[in-house]
């Protein structure tokens, strides 16, 4: 009979209606848990029989059995698919995970002291955010194995989707269409901190490869937002202002495109032909909503990254390494409803 698999961090998130986020700080004694909150996580960690592993809290062999995972958020649904790809892998060696949100500008300057508890663990997954940026390219202030993921360092292994690419596929594919060409750009504040981010590379992907199809993209046409469906909407209601239909929008992230998919519906637009949404992330919901995005395998590239950093705790020295993951174009009604749905070459 094969062994019981051991309940995951998700399960008792789910369990106790919280966030991973939550779970962590219960699991971590974080004081600034409510006692109600932490009731019911530790009854939902009862229920399934989840147990931390004991290794995980005490150094035994010079390890603890924890693996620091730093990234900007924890609830939204890339960093939820992200961290259960990470999980699934690290699991299987019996790792725990500690979630260390950065939130903020102000928070992300815990990370530039070599003490903070993230650099104790027995290694870091850092997603999204090139952190060496603030150390004038210079190596993390940790002797512990680090692997970036959803970013790329030359210097650090590396799992990241190849986001200059989707910009440019969403760039080609967008521009035979007839109509003005807009994009919403995604930036939160603690993206003023780094010089080069995922959004930004989506945008530059996407305005260079316009561009060169004889079509640039005028710095009207570009709205910025912060990362919600209300700055979707918000870039349709400016569009609209600028231009008559037909609008052919590059929104960055799927939840903005749900956003201008609201909005247009709002106001009476029909999708796919007097506004085309093209998003990204692939999220599950989005074939429901007929949204037209570009994939990327969010949960093969958090687990690519796991395994990549035990290699590095057991003992691998060899040089930096890179994976590449390209995004797929998959076409449906947002931007071409008469032709149902149908996946693009790459």
């Amino acid at each position: 009979m094969p062994p019981k698999r051991k309940p995951t961090i998700h399960e008792v998130a789910h369990l106790a209606r919280v966030g991973i986020g939550t779970v962590s700080r219960v699991l971590n004694n974080n004081a600034a848990v409510r006692p109600e909150t932490r009731a019911r996580v530790q009854a939902a960690m009862d229920s399934l029989g989840y147990r931390p592993n004991p290794h995980a809290r005490r150094v035994a062999g010079g390890r603890s059995y924890t693996v620091s995972v730093i990234l900007p958020f924890v609830a939204t649904e890339f960093y939820t698919r992200l961290v259960e790809g990470i999980e699934r892998v690290l699991d299987q060696e019996r790792y725990d995970i500690a979630l260390f949100p950065l939130l903020s500008r102000s928070r992300l300057e815990r990370y530039l002291e070599s003490s903070t508890l993230a650099y104790q663990t027995d290694g870091l997954i850092i997603a999204s955010y090139d952190l060496t940026e603030l150390f004038g390219g210079n190596p993390l202030p940790t002797d512990r194995p680090v692997v970036f993921v959803d970013a790329h360092n030359t210097h650090y292994d590396s799992a990241y989707i190849d986001n200059y690419l989707g910009g440019s596929l969403a760039a080609a594919y967008l521009a035979p269409f007839k109509g003005d060409i807009f994009a919403v750009k995604l930036e939160e504040e603690i993206d003023r901190a780094f010089t080069n981010t995922v959004f930004a590379e989506r945008l530059n992907g996407f305005s260079h490869k316009l561009a060169g199809l004889g079509r640039p993209l005028p710095e009207s046409h570009v709205f910025t937002t912060r990362f919600s469906a209300e700055g979707g909407q918000l870039a349709l209601r400016q569009f609209i202002t600028l231009k008559p239909p037909p609008y052919n929008i590059f929104a960055g992230a799927d939840l903005i495109a749900l956003g201008v998919l609201e909005e247009a519906e709002r106001h009476g637009l029909q999708v796919g032909r007097e506004v085309r949404i093209l998003g990204y992330d692939g999220q599950p919901w989005t074939e429901a909503r007929g949204l037209s995005t570009l994939v990327q395998p969010v949960e093969e590239m958090g687990a690519e990254a796991a395994r990549m950093l035990l290699e590095r705790i057991q003992g691998y020295r060899g040089g930096a390494r890179g994976i590449r993951f390209e995004p797929t174009l998959v076409e449906r009604g947002s931007t071409k409803p008469s032709k149902g749905t149908a996946t693009l070459a790459r």
